[in-house]
Protein backbone atom coordinates (compact mmCIF):
# COMPACT_ATOMS: atom_id res chain seq x y z
CA UNK A 1 0.00 0.00 0.00
CA UNK A 2 2.97 2.18 0.82
CA UNK A 3 4.64 1.47 -2.73
CA UNK A 4 1.23 2.00 -4.50
CA UNK A 5 1.08 5.81 -2.52
CA UNK A 6 4.68 5.82 -3.45
CA UNK A 7 4.49 5.36 -6.72
CA UNK A 8 0.93 7.93 -6.90
CA UNK A 9 2.88 10.75 -5.50
CA UNK A 10 5.25 10.26 -8.28
CA UNK A 11 3.01 9.97 -10.86
CA UNK A 12 1.62 12.92 -10.42
CA UNK A 13 4.73 15.04 -9.27
CA UNK A 14 6.06 13.95 -13.28
CA UNK A 15 2.98 15.37 -14.05
CA UNK A 16 3.51 18.34 -13.16
CA UNK A 17 6.73 18.61 -14.07
CA UNK A 18 5.91 18.44 -17.44
CA UNK A 19 3.11 20.80 -17.89
CA UNK A 20 5.65 22.84 -16.03
CA UNK A 21 8.20 21.89 -18.94
CA UNK A 22 6.06 22.33 -21.38
CA UNK A 23 4.45 26.20 -20.12
CA UNK A 24 8.30 26.95 -20.17
CA UNK A 25 9.52 25.80 -23.30
CA UNK A 26 6.33 26.63 -25.40
CA UNK A 27 7.04 27.89 -27.81
CA UNK A 28 8.87 25.18 -29.24
CA UNK A 29 8.69 26.72 -33.04
CA UNK A 30 6.81 29.68 -35.34
CA UNK A 31 3.63 30.26 -34.25
CA UNK A 32 0.87 30.61 -37.16
CA UNK A 33 -1.74 33.43 -36.75
CA UNK A 34 -4.46 32.29 -39.11
CA UNK A 35 -6.20 35.62 -40.88
CA UNK A 36 -9.59 34.37 -42.41
CA UNK A 37 -9.19 37.40 -44.94
CA UNK A 38 -7.16 38.56 -48.22
CA UNK A 39 -3.94 40.25 -47.63
CA UNK A 40 -4.23 44.39 -47.51
CA UNK A 41 -7.62 44.24 -45.83
CA UNK A 42 -7.93 46.17 -42.01
CA UNK A 43 -7.93 43.10 -40.06
CA UNK A 44 -5.13 41.89 -42.27
CA UNK A 45 -2.59 45.30 -41.38
CA UNK A 46 -4.21 45.07 -37.37
CA UNK A 47 -2.92 41.36 -37.32
CA UNK A 48 0.42 42.07 -39.04
CA UNK A 49 1.31 44.65 -35.92
CA UNK A 50 0.09 42.16 -33.70
CA UNK A 51 2.04 39.33 -34.92
CA UNK A 52 5.46 41.55 -35.49
CA UNK A 53 5.04 42.96 -31.67
CA UNK A 54 4.28 39.49 -30.15
CA UNK A 55 6.86 38.02 -31.95
CA UNK A 56 9.64 40.19 -29.59
CA UNK A 57 7.83 38.48 -26.59
CA UNK A 58 7.50 35.03 -27.51
CA UNK A 59 10.67 34.18 -28.77
CA UNK A 60 9.61 32.45 -31.82
CA UNK A 61 8.04 34.14 -35.05
CA UNK A 62 4.81 34.69 -35.51
CA UNK A 63 3.91 34.33 -38.97
CA UNK A 64 0.19 35.13 -40.34
CA UNK A 65 -0.98 33.02 -42.72
CA UNK A 66 -3.97 34.53 -45.02
CA UNK A 67 -6.71 32.74 -45.67
CA UNK A 68 -10.09 33.57 -46.98
CA UNK A 69 -13.39 32.40 -47.94
CA UNK A 70 -16.91 31.90 -46.77
CA UNK A 71 -16.35 35.37 -44.68
CA UNK A 72 -13.97 33.55 -43.12
CA UNK A 73 -15.38 30.59 -41.54
CA UNK A 74 -13.38 27.71 -43.65
CA UNK A 75 -9.95 29.24 -42.01
CA UNK A 76 -11.51 29.39 -38.49
CA UNK A 77 -13.17 25.80 -39.06
CA UNK A 78 -9.71 24.34 -40.02
CA UNK A 79 -8.19 26.45 -36.31
CA UNK A 80 -11.05 24.83 -34.26
CA UNK A 81 -10.69 21.61 -35.57
CA UNK A 82 -6.47 21.88 -35.45
CA UNK A 83 -3.35 22.37 -33.86
CA UNK A 84 -4.16 21.82 -29.96
CA UNK A 85 -0.42 22.44 -28.67
CA UNK A 86 -0.95 26.74 -28.86
CA UNK A 87 1.66 27.11 -32.06
CA UNK A 88 -1.86 27.83 -34.40
CA UNK A 89 -4.25 31.08 -33.25
CA UNK A 90 -6.93 33.00 -35.05
CA UNK A 91 -8.72 36.03 -34.80
CA UNK A 92 -12.63 36.15 -34.60
CA UNK A 93 -14.52 39.59 -35.05
CA UNK A 94 -18.16 40.74 -34.95
CA UNK A 95 -18.86 39.37 -37.96
CA UNK A 96 -18.13 35.66 -37.05
CA UNK A 97 -21.55 36.25 -34.63
CA UNK A 98 -23.34 36.38 -37.85
CA UNK A 99 -22.03 33.32 -39.43
CA UNK A 100 -22.74 30.64 -37.16
CA UNK A 101 -25.96 31.39 -37.55
CA UNK A 102 -25.56 31.14 -41.55
CA UNK A 103 -23.84 28.64 -42.26
CA UNK A 104 -23.99 25.09 -40.70
CA UNK A 105 -20.35 24.92 -41.29
CA UNK A 106 -19.49 27.63 -39.68
CA UNK A 107 -18.10 27.13 -35.77
CA UNK A 108 -18.91 29.13 -32.67
CA UNK A 109 -18.31 30.62 -29.96
CA UNK A 110 -17.59 27.28 -28.01
CA UNK A 111 -15.32 25.98 -30.22
CA UNK A 112 -12.94 28.64 -28.87
CA UNK A 113 -10.48 29.53 -25.84
CA UNK A 114 -10.45 33.33 -26.38
CA UNK A 115 -7.05 34.72 -25.32
CA UNK A 116 -7.55 38.37 -25.32
CA UNK A 117 -10.25 41.15 -26.76
CA UNK A 118 -8.11 43.53 -28.90
CA UNK A 119 -10.47 46.87 -29.90
CA UNK A 120 -13.00 48.10 -32.05
CA UNK A 121 -13.47 50.43 -35.14
CA UNK A 122 -16.83 51.43 -36.10
CA UNK A 123 -18.18 50.73 -39.49
CA UNK A 124 -18.95 53.52 -41.92
CA UNK A 125 -21.03 53.96 -45.33
CA UNK A 126 -19.08 55.06 -48.04
CA UNK A 127 -19.83 56.28 -51.54
CA UNK A 128 -17.59 56.04 -54.85
CA UNK A 129 -16.95 58.98 -56.70
CA UNK A 130 -19.49 57.99 -59.71
CA UNK A 131 -22.35 58.19 -57.12
CA UNK A 132 -23.02 61.88 -56.93
CA UNK A 133 -23.35 61.52 -52.99
CA UNK A 134 -21.97 64.62 -51.31
CA UNK A 135 -23.69 63.27 -47.41
CA UNK A 136 -26.04 60.74 -46.38
CA UNK A 137 -29.28 62.70 -46.73
CA UNK A 138 -28.41 62.21 -50.81
CA UNK A 139 -27.90 59.02 -50.16
CA UNK A 140 -31.09 58.09 -48.49
CA UNK A 141 -32.99 60.30 -51.08
CA UNK A 142 -32.17 58.10 -54.19
CA UNK A 143 -32.73 54.88 -52.21
CA UNK A 144 -36.22 55.99 -51.03
CA UNK A 145 -36.92 56.76 -54.65
CA UNK A 146 -35.70 53.46 -56.09
CA UNK A 147 -36.17 51.03 -53.54
CA UNK A 148 -33.56 48.34 -53.87
CA UNK A 149 -31.16 49.85 -56.50
CA UNK A 150 -28.22 50.98 -55.16
CA UNK A 151 -25.77 48.44 -54.91
CA UNK A 152 -23.94 47.89 -51.85
CA UNK A 153 -20.26 46.20 -51.45
CA UNK A 154 -20.29 44.32 -48.35
CA UNK A 155 -17.60 41.42 -47.02
CA UNK A 156 -20.15 39.96 -44.89
CA UNK A 157 -20.39 39.05 -41.40
CA UNK A 158 -20.08 42.41 -39.22
CA UNK A 159 -20.91 44.62 -42.42
CA UNK A 160 -24.25 42.47 -42.77
CA UNK A 161 -25.24 43.34 -39.71
CA UNK A 162 -24.57 47.08 -39.93
CA UNK A 163 -26.67 46.77 -43.39
CA UNK A 164 -29.58 45.33 -41.75
CA UNK A 165 -29.19 48.65 -39.32
CA UNK A 166 -28.95 51.14 -41.97
CA UNK A 167 -31.76 49.38 -44.04
CA UNK A 168 -34.02 49.49 -40.92
CA UNK A 169 -33.34 52.80 -39.12
CA UNK A 170 -33.06 54.49 -42.45
CA UNK A 171 -36.02 53.49 -43.59
CA UNK A 172 -34.35 52.40 -47.11
CA UNK A 173 -33.28 48.88 -48.98
CA UNK A 174 -29.91 48.19 -50.67
CA UNK A 175 -28.76 45.47 -52.44
CA UNK A 176 -26.29 43.91 -51.06
CA UNK A 177 -22.99 42.61 -52.99
CA UNK A 178 -20.90 40.30 -51.26
CA UNK A 179 -17.02 40.01 -51.60
CA UNK A 180 -14.08 38.03 -49.99
CA UNK A 181 -12.63 40.58 -47.83
CA UNK A 182 -12.53 44.42 -47.25
CA UNK A 183 -9.97 45.21 -49.58
CA UNK A 184 -11.95 44.27 -52.74
CA UNK A 185 -14.92 46.03 -50.92
CA UNK A 186 -12.70 49.06 -50.82
CA UNK A 187 -11.74 48.75 -54.43
CA UNK A 188 -15.38 47.87 -55.57
CA UNK A 189 -16.31 51.24 -54.33
CA UNK A 190 -13.42 53.36 -56.05
CA UNK A 191 -14.47 51.57 -59.28
CA UNK A 192 -18.05 52.45 -59.36
CA UNK A 193 -18.97 48.79 -59.53
CA UNK A 194 -20.95 49.61 -56.44
CA UNK A 195 -22.59 52.78 -55.30
CA UNK A 196 -21.27 52.36 -51.90
CA UNK A 197 -19.40 50.12 -49.47
CA UNK A 198 -19.62 49.23 -45.88
CA UNK A 199 -16.05 48.33 -44.38
CA UNK A 200 -14.86 49.58 -41.13
CA UNK A 201 -13.25 53.61 -40.92
CA UNK A 202 -9.47 52.05 -41.39
CA UNK A 203 -10.06 50.58 -44.23
CA UNK A 204 -11.64 53.23 -45.88
CA UNK A 205 -10.33 56.30 -44.52
CA UNK A 206 -6.77 56.69 -46.53
CA UNK A 207 -9.47 56.67 -49.33
CA UNK A 208 -11.47 59.53 -47.71
CA UNK A 209 -8.67 61.72 -47.22
CA UNK A 210 -7.27 61.76 -50.58
CA UNK A 211 -10.72 62.34 -52.44
CA UNK A 212 -11.00 58.90 -53.72
CA UNK A 213 -13.84 58.27 -51.99
CA UNK A 214 -16.23 59.75 -49.71
CA UNK A 215 -17.64 58.40 -46.06
CA UNK A 216 -21.34 59.35 -45.35
CA UNK A 217 -21.03 58.82 -41.98
CA UNK A 218 -19.31 56.76 -38.88
CA UNK A 219 -21.03 54.64 -36.33
CA UNK A 220 -19.10 55.47 -33.86
CA UNK A 221 -20.36 57.08 -30.50
CA UNK A 222 -18.39 60.17 -31.48
CA UNK A 223 -16.57 61.03 -34.43
CA UNK A 224 -13.35 59.07 -35.16
CA UNK A 225 -9.89 60.35 -35.34
CA UNK A 226 -9.02 59.17 -38.87
CA UNK A 227 -11.92 61.31 -40.22
CA UNK A 228 -12.77 63.82 -38.05
CA UNK A 229 -15.01 65.74 -40.74
CA UNK A 230 -17.33 62.91 -40.86
CA UNK A 231 -20.70 63.05 -38.66
CA UNK A 232 -21.45 60.07 -36.92
CA UNK A 233 -24.46 58.60 -37.86
CA UNK A 234 -26.08 59.76 -34.37
CA UNK A 235 -25.50 62.83 -35.35
CA UNK A 236 -27.56 62.72 -38.09
CA UNK A 237 -30.70 61.56 -36.25
CA UNK A 238 -29.94 57.49 -36.64
CA UNK A 239 -28.90 55.79 -33.23
CA UNK A 240 -26.62 53.36 -34.93
CA UNK A 241 -22.87 52.33 -32.71
CA UNK A 242 -21.44 49.10 -34.19
CA UNK A 243 -17.94 48.55 -35.75
CA UNK A 244 -15.62 45.35 -36.06
CA UNK A 245 -14.71 44.08 -32.30
CA UNK A 246 -11.57 41.51 -32.64
CA UNK A 247 -10.28 39.15 -30.39
CA UNK A 248 -7.29 36.66 -30.45
CA UNK A 249 -8.45 33.14 -30.35
CA UNK A 250 -7.38 29.68 -30.08
CA UNK A 251 -9.09 26.08 -30.33
CA UNK A 252 -11.07 25.27 -27.59
CA UNK A 253 -9.27 22.31 -25.94
CA UNK A 254 -5.60 24.12 -26.28
CA UNK A 255 -2.99 22.99 -24.07
CA UNK A 256 -3.58 25.16 -20.88
CA UNK A 257 -0.54 26.03 -20.27
CA UNK A 258 0.33 27.46 -23.78
CA UNK A 259 -3.03 28.97 -24.01
CA UNK A 260 -1.74 31.03 -20.28
CA UNK A 261 1.69 32.00 -21.87
CA UNK A 262 -0.15 33.36 -25.47
CA UNK A 263 -2.80 35.32 -23.13
CA UNK A 264 0.09 36.61 -21.35
CA UNK A 265 2.26 37.92 -24.45
CA UNK A 266 -0.99 38.95 -26.55
CA UNK A 267 -1.81 41.21 -23.50
CA UNK A 268 1.09 42.65 -22.67
CA UNK A 269 1.58 43.06 -26.64
CA UNK A 270 -1.94 44.70 -26.71
CA UNK A 271 -1.04 47.18 -23.52
CA UNK A 272 2.13 48.52 -24.96
CA UNK A 273 2.01 51.96 -25.60
CA UNK A 274 4.80 51.81 -28.34
CA UNK A 275 2.23 49.04 -29.85
CA UNK A 276 -0.74 51.51 -29.50
CA UNK A 277 0.74 53.99 -31.13
CA UNK A 278 1.69 51.98 -34.31
CA UNK A 279 -1.97 50.76 -34.38
CA UNK A 280 -3.32 54.48 -34.15
CA UNK A 281 -1.05 55.60 -36.64
CA UNK A 282 -2.59 53.08 -39.08
CA UNK A 283 -6.11 54.06 -37.57
CA UNK A 284 -7.06 51.29 -35.15
CA UNK A 285 -8.09 51.60 -31.64
CA UNK A 286 -7.03 49.18 -28.93
CA UNK A 287 -8.37 48.37 -25.89
CA UNK A 288 -6.99 45.03 -24.71
CA UNK A 289 -9.49 43.33 -22.32
CA UNK A 290 -8.01 39.54 -20.66
CA UNK A 291 -9.26 35.87 -22.12
CA UNK A 292 -12.32 35.54 -19.91
CA UNK A 293 -13.54 39.24 -19.63
CA UNK A 294 -13.39 39.10 -23.79
CA UNK A 295 -15.52 36.07 -23.93
CA UNK A 296 -18.19 37.11 -21.71
CA UNK A 297 -18.53 40.29 -24.14
CA UNK A 298 -18.78 38.22 -26.98
CA UNK A 299 -21.80 35.71 -25.59
CA UNK A 300 -23.46 38.96 -24.66
CA UNK A 301 -22.43 40.81 -28.19
CA UNK A 302 -23.98 37.62 -29.35
CA UNK A 303 -27.60 38.16 -27.30
CA UNK A 304 -27.82 41.87 -28.65
CA UNK A 305 -27.16 40.48 -32.33
CA UNK A 306 -29.26 37.70 -32.95
CA UNK A 307 -32.71 39.23 -32.71
CA UNK A 308 -31.20 41.73 -35.66
CA UNK A 309 -30.11 38.59 -37.37
CA UNK A 310 -33.41 37.23 -36.88
CA UNK A 311 -35.41 40.17 -38.25
CA UNK A 312 -33.06 40.83 -41.16
CA UNK A 313 -33.75 37.27 -42.18
CA UNK A 314 -29.90 36.23 -41.85
CA UNK A 315 -30.73 33.10 -39.42
CA UNK A 316 -30.34 30.31 -41.75
CA UNK A 317 -29.42 28.06 -39.17
CA UNK A 318 -29.39 27.32 -34.91
CA UNK A 319 -32.41 29.49 -34.55
CA UNK A 320 -32.93 29.72 -31.01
Amino acid sequence: MKLKSIAVALSAAALMLSSNVFAADFPTKAVSLVVPWPAGGGTDILMRIVADNASKRLGQPVVVVNQPGASGSIALRDVANGDRSGHTISMIATGFITEQYGSPNAPTLEEFKVLAFVGTDPTVIAAGPSSGFESLEDLVAKAKDEPGKLRNASPGGTSAVAVALIESLLGIKLTNVPYSGTAPVVQAVLSGETQTGTPSVTEIASQHQAGEAKILAVASSERHFMAPDVPTFKELGYPIVYGTMRAMVAPADVDPDAAKVLEKVLLETLSDPSFQQTAKDAGFSISPMPGAEATTFFQNLDKEIYPILLDGGLVKVRQK
